[in-house]
């Protein structure tokens, strides 16, 4: 590991004002911020790490934990919560088992809501590994997710005739 973090951080020297770009690369490299890593860059730059958990916990995009394989965001707007959104953010919650904010123990589905992805005519709407699906509906969300079991392990349904 830290043979990979000098050559991420040598693309931006050790300058500490390159932090959000240095930590984006090794977001990049491991899909999340490892405490192995963020302690070595803390000695690498010479800053204090408690300023870099400051900055790796502002930012959203920034995961201090591991991230499953899949990635789904489901919009929480008020026009896809008024389409039904929280019926489909319950059944998810329902057929992976975690709640938003959470990774499946087996790490293959990571799952949170947004408070609006800007799609508002295509609500409601859930972005799974960054393809944008729309109109949802729980029969919708089952296909979605049979398809990207078919990228890995098949979920089992877990509620049964749910529309």
């Amino acid at each position: 590991m830290k043979k990979k973090l000098k050559e991420i951080i040598k693309k931006y020297g050790s300058n500490r004002s390159f932090l959000v770009p240095i930590l984006q690369d090794i977001q990049r490299e491991y899909d999340y911020l490892p405490r192995e890593a963020l302690n070595m860059l803390s000695q690498l730059i010479d800053v204090p790490i408690s300023h870099i958990y400051t900055v790796a916990t502002f930012y959203k995009s920034f995961s201090l934990s591991p991230r499953g394989r899949h990635q789904l965001s489901l919009c929480m707007g008020t026009a896809c919560h008024v389409r039904k959104a929280p019926q489909i953010r319950d059944h998810l919650v329902r057929t992976l088992q975690i709640e938003p904010g959470e990774t499946t123990p087996d790490l293959e589905y990571s799952f949170n809501t947004v408070n609006c992805l800007g799609v508002c005519a295509l609500g409601p709407i859930l972005v799974a590994d960054g393809e944008y699906h729309g109109q949802l509906t729980i029969t919708k969300v089952d296909k979605i997710l049979k398809e990207l079991g078919k990228k890995g392990r098949t979920l089992k349904k877990v509620a049964a005739n749910e529309n």
